[in-house]
């Protein structure tokens, strides 16, 4: 009998077992290639034998998890990928980064300043087999076909908050077990709230994804969330999960825009918890099904400012921001003194300086500003301050009253009020701006003319007849549906190819617009072109200067206004410290430390940020010819967008 219920319980356990293994009936393509460890965005590369190892470890731990979970996997290098490979396939995970079917664009006028700039292309604009993209994959395989897994920051960190527990890939097939904790919220979320006018709680609910993050091993790979603004404003994209980041609270950290889904968190299943393992499993069960599909509205303007960001800037302006702003700064003031004794109580006993806190060994004392300074100060070149002054209503009556008339023009990064929308009376995202603008072109009105600019400005469809026009709105009037995201315009909710739907209409148009203009630069008509603008938001310039001891070398910056660029980050944020290297010619050498512009406070964790104009500079000694190599490395950001860290380099004559 005893042998019995032994051979009972062994078979039980057997039939238990392979039941825990079952795998799903899901071919997956893995293509791999990235390291665990970070080597994005770093002034000092990892040794090239170190990454290669970093990500054979990493490929060999997804091949292991994938095969485990389900029936048909595949797994290759990105060198080796080509997109026709994912037709083989139910799903393709991306971890690697291919070549490109399309090389990527930078050019510059002769002023330095860029001119146009785009990504490589992976992939065609009609790409339509599931795919998921991890951490920073989704930027950059989605963003030259306007995926809306775009950068916000390469900031995520390990826990997931503001999750859709009724989302199909929490609910199974594998199930998926969480276990939530109290945390306090992070703070730039609460900051941004702030502004937002929608403060948040001091905690809030999240859960663990991975269990290594970047505060706690620096080198350790970080992972990416994307612009929540507009996401959700086109049917085929959803929101399923926010993660612990340096932006807003809503930042999208799990996300599906059409057969694109962006699992932005970093870990390789080396590193996901058991709630991470299951829900990525679900995630690529989930993905199948999307099969077929392609995004309808495309976010080529990784930076367009939506219509939420009115409320930022309608708070920006108030008393309230002011008055907070001055206490964040009196508040900094006081740490910085009491880090100033300490650093001089060390030294007096002849210890060493933490370096972390000898960056505020001679930091300047932060500037209380007046409400007129405050407005101008945020005014950031709109010219609103030179109408309204102080008058605080008046600013938000603005905003308020013109609500329905904002847009975001192509290629800005900047909210603008359509005259033209304004002086019809009917909103843009109003559905009846359409019908009155056709009708007008009907009736042949005296102003048809702006009927045909809003018209082709808020649709993909360049008809020539008014018949058309009416044809195409009556056929797809209940299908239509406005996207800010997708660049302010009015689409057609199909995946079919319908009139109205093809961004290379307006692609085109782009590109015809480049080539006149670079004609028009290459015959020397923009001479009184500025310096910055939203595709040039930073502009440096390095020269050697005379001095009565000697020589300076001086490195003048320029941020364009509403971004910044970090002066000082605490231990714990991801974003990159603007730094200037020298290296000079024999014959020379340096005289006392670098002077650096003056930083403001940009937030209640301490970070500052270079803002304006402002000077690096170096006294340098010696005698005789040569060339000082001037290295600059930033990150530049304003509150909506934070873009990839850049590094120049300037060849200095002495």
């Amino acid at each position: 009998m005893k042998r019995f219920f032994l051979t009972l319980s062994l078979l039980l356990c057997c039939f238990l077992g392979l039941h825990a293994q079952k795998k799903q009936a899901v071919s997956v393509l893995y293509v791999g290639g990235s390291p665990e460890i970070e080597t994005f965005g770093l002034a000092e590369k990892p040794d090239p034998a170190v990454v290669a190892k970093s990500a054979a470890e990493r490929t060999a731990a997804f091949e292991k998890f994938l095969k485990k979970n389900f029936k048909t996997v595949k797994v290759i290098d990105a060198k080796d990928y080509h997109y026709s490979m994912s037709d083989y396939y139910d799903v393709t995970i991306l971890d690697g980064t291919p070549a490109p079917i399309a090389p990527g664009i930078r050019d510059v006028d002769d002023h330095g300043r860029m001119v146009r700039y785009a990504r490589p292309q992976y992939f065609p604009l009609d790409f339509s087999r599931p795919v998921i993209t991890i951490a920073e994959a989704g930027e950059e395989m989605g963003r030259r076909i306007g995926t809306k897994n775009d950068w916000y920051c390469l900031c995520l960190e390990d826990m997931a908050l503001g999750w859709n527990a009724s989302h199909p890939i929490f609910q199974g097939p594998v199930k998926v077990t969480i276990e939530t904790s109290m945390q306090p919220t992070p703070p730039a979320a609460a900051e941004i709230a702030e502004m937002m006018g929608e403060p948040l709680p001091a905690e809030t609910e999240m859960f663990r994804m991975q269990t290594m993050n970047y505060e706690q091993n620096r080198d350790y790979r970080i992972g990416m969330v994307s612009r929540p603004g507009g996401y959700t404003d086109s049917p085929e994209a959803e929101v399923i999960s926010g993660g612990k980041c340096a932006k807003s609270i809503d930042a999208v950290a799990l996300g599906r825009h059409a057969n694109w889904f962006t699992w932005g968190f970093s870990a390789s299943p080396t590193y996901m918890t058991e709630t991470a393992k299951a829900l990525f499993v679900n995630a690529v069960v989930y993905m199948k099904q999307f099969a077929g599909q392609h995004p309808i509205a495309r976010k080529f303007n990784d930076g367009v400012s939506t219509r939420d960001h009115i409320g930022m800037e309608r708070n920006r302006m108030s008393r309230s921001m002011w008055e907070a702003y001055n206490k964040s700064n009196a508040d900094f003031n006081r740490m910085v003194d009491s880090l100033k004794a300490v650093i001089k109580d060390q030294k007096a006993r002849g210890e060493k300086v933490d370096p972390n806190m000898a960056i505020y060994e001679n930091f300047p004392e932060q500037k209380m500003l007046t409400y007129r300074e405050f407005l101008m100060q945020n005014d950031r070149g709109k010219g609103l301050y030179a109408v309204f002054g102080t008058d605080e209503k008046a600013y938000q009556d603005f905003y308020d009253k013109n609500y329905g008339w904002f847009w975001c023009p192509n290629g800005s990064y900047e909210l603008a009020i359509d005259d033209e929308v304004r002086y019809l009376g009917i909103p843009n995202n109003d559905i009846r701006i359409l019908d009155k603008c056709i009708s007008m072109l009907e009736k042949n009105d005296p102003e048809k003319d702006i009927a045909e600019t809003v018209l082709k400005r808020y649709t993909l469809c360049r008809f020539e007849t008014a018949k058309e026009w009416r044809d195409w709105y009556n056929r797809y009037h209940d299908k239509l549906f406005f996207t800010e995201n997708g660049g302010y315009l009015w689409l057609v909710n199909t995946f079919e190819n319908v009139p109205g739907n093809d961004y290379r209409v307006r692609l085109a148009e782009e590109e015809e617009a480049y080539m006149l203009g670079k004609d028009s630069r290459r015959r020397g008509n923009d001479a009184s072109a500025s310096l910055t603008d939203d595709r040039n938001p930073v502009y440096l310039q390095a020269r050697a200067v005379n001095t009565d001891k000697g020589k300076d070398i001086v490195v003048f910056q320029k941020i364009h206004p509403g971004y910044h660029t970090y002066a000082v980050v605490p231990a714990d944020e991801v974003f990159v410290v603007t730094t200037v290297e020298i290296e000079l010619p024999a014959g020379y050498e340096k005289v006392g430390p670098l002077y650096l512009p003056e930083a403001s406070l940009l937030d209640a964790s301490g970070t500052t940020v270079y803002r304006g104009t402002g000077e690096f500079r170096q006294s340098i000694q010696g005698q005789g010819e040569g060339e000082a190599k001037v290295t600059v490395t930033y990150q530049c950001c304003n509150n909506n967008t934070c873009l990839v860290p850049e590094t120049k380099t300037f060849t200095v004559k002495l």
